[in-house]
């Protein structure tokens, strides 16, 4: 896919332009330096191209600029951008006009040998469009713009997809898996897609809060009609509200981790597997039982567990315990530094699809229910005793089931859960929510 990136020196209207193209809030905008580390891409439709959009932090040379301790690691990204970029286009803010930093960024740009463009930001009003010509000196195109506004957005657009090379787009592109990748705060999850891609892909640190905003990190396995293509979405660490600082940016992280937990196909929760889980992981994990997700448990750092003595015979049983609630969810132990077991967590993830997305033969499934119920009787609630006529798959993606009975308040817990644990049984669904709803029918 073509890919444009956003580059530029900090605080010159990057992401909001990234948001204003996407047409969606999707990069945090805060009035402050250094706010975007990472990657943030968006696939999005521009002017009928398909496009990779890609914010980038920052470029600073001097870490005064930011004070930010992680300037070099942004830099670093924002430079791998420019290499796997289409186009670039140049950021800048006009109210302050040519500093050193714009020029550093424009030589090192155009050294790339990238096709690049000048988005002369913040120009609000037509009375501002004589600040953009100041840009003219350095021999590029330059676009008059407001993020804030839309101003002259249109424009520069036209003339970056008039850049852009031919379109080959694969059939199996066009709809990657998406993969969500949570957990607390400094569990692993940048250092798993890192060691998944094998490349720097996104910034990793020891500074809890390192990533803030959710990385889209596309990745296939395989190549040609015969690849499979996933959307891997690294987000930040999802924090207790009792420990979340009252920053702008800090909710603005845990709305998007949510987010990417909504619009997820499959997701990755990541445990600490020598802590085990915590609170705050139960907490994350409702979340995605509450979005009905299909879901994978990954245990980190399974090798500083083994250096303790724990071993997976032991670890799984004690994790079922701890989280019953996700007992549909396959577990893998894996180490992002030895890369142990990282690409089982792929083999994983597609079962997990898979079962999401598995169509039920509603013959096979009533034969189950027949089976079930004959096997186990439900027990009888004020005299009466729930009677199951048939079921139907009605949707995937969460999977869903209807029992048509005789009347649902006689069901209880434990006999929906037996029933649920049979239909599992047959056609294992493993990683897979399942919804079971009753609907009173009356067997003519």
């Amino acid at each position: 896919m073509n890919v444009v990136s956003l580059v530029g020196r900090p605080n010159t209207g990057k992401s909001a332009l990234f948001n204003r193209i996407a047409k969606k809030r999707v990069a945090i905008v805060f009035d402050q330096p250094g706010v975007t580390r990472d990657r943030v891409t968006r696939e999005v439709d521009v002017l009928g191209r398909k496009v990779m959009l890609v914010d980038t932090g920052g470029i600073a040379f001097d870490r005064r600029v930011t004070k930010d301790p992680l300037d070099d690691e942004t830099k670093s990204q924002a430079a791998l951008a420019v290499e796997d970029s289409a186009v670039c286009v140049i950021v800048v803010d006009t109210r302050e006009g040519v500093t050193p930093l714009d020029s550093e960024v424009i030589k090192r740009v155009r050294e790339s040998g990238v096709p690049c463009v000048i988005a002369a930001n913040k120009c609000d009003t037509a009375d501002d469009d004589w600040r953009a010509a100041e840009f003219e000196r350095f021999g590029l195109p330059v676009f008059a713009t407001s993020a804030e506004h839309g101003r002259g957005v249109e424009a520069l657009l036209k003339d970056v997809v008039a850049r852009l090379p031919p379109a080959v787009e694969s059939e199996t592109a066009k709809r990657p898996l998406r993969v969500a990748i949570v957990g607390r705060p400094n569990v692993g999850k940048s250092s798993y897609v890192n060691r998944l891609l094998n490349a720097p892909r996104v910034i990793v640190s020891e500074i809890a809060g390192t990533t803030r905003d959710a990385v889209e990190v596309p990745f296939a396995i395989g190549s040609g009609p015969e690849a499979r293509h996933y959307m891997l979405v690294d987000t930040a660490g999802m924090k207790p509200h009792t420990k979340m600082s009252k920053t702008s940016v800090d909710n603005f992280s845990l709305f998007r981790s949510e987010q990417a937990i909504a619009e997820a196909d499959v997701v990755l929760l990541l445990l600490d597997a020598k802590m085990g889980p915590t609170l705050q992981d139960k907490r994350i994990a409702g979340k995605i039982l509450d979005a009905k997700k299909a879901c994978v448990i990954l245990c980190q750092k399974w090798d500083l567990a083994q250096e303790d003595g724990i071993t997976e015979t032991k670890a799984l049983p004690a994790l079922r315990a701890m989280m019953p609630f996700l007992n549909f969810a396959p577990v893998v132990f894996c180490s992002n530094k030895s890369g142990y077991n990282v690409r089982k967590t792929v083999e994983a993830i597609d079962r997990a699809a898979a079962s999401a997305s598995e169509k039920l033969p509603t013959g096979m499934l009533n034969r189950v229910l027949v089976t079930a119920t004959k096997k186990t009787l439900a027990p009888m609630v004020k005299g009466r005793r729930l009677k199951v006529y048939y079921g139907l798959q009605v949707s995937t993606n969460p999977q869903t089931i209807r029992l048509f009975v005789n009347d649902p308040k006689l069901v209880t817990p434990a006999y929906l859960a037996f029933l649920e644990k049979n239909i599992r049984a047959r056609f294992g669904l493993e990683g897979a929510p399942l919804r079971v709803f009753l609907k009173a029918r009356t067997r003519s």
